[in-house]
């Protein structure tokens, strides 16, 4: 999803992905679990400046 926002996987340190897009200002940490809790989807949405409504525009 991020991704087909510009983002790109920068490096990934143990079980953590990190994304970088230029333009913005901090990473986006994505770790690599079963399940991601909400609060983390929901932080990572507004360090990237992406919408709640965008967020599922992406996801269909």
């Amino acid at each position: 999803m991020f991704q087909a926002e510009g983002f790109y996987i920068s490096r990934q340190k143990g079980d953590h992905l990190i994304l970088i897009k230029p333009g913005v200002s901090r990473p986006i940490i994505i770790p690599m679990y079963d399940e991601i809790p909400v609060f983390v989807i929901k932080n990572n949405l507004r360090t990237a400046g992406i919408s709640r409504e965008k967020y599922f525009q992406l996801l269909r």
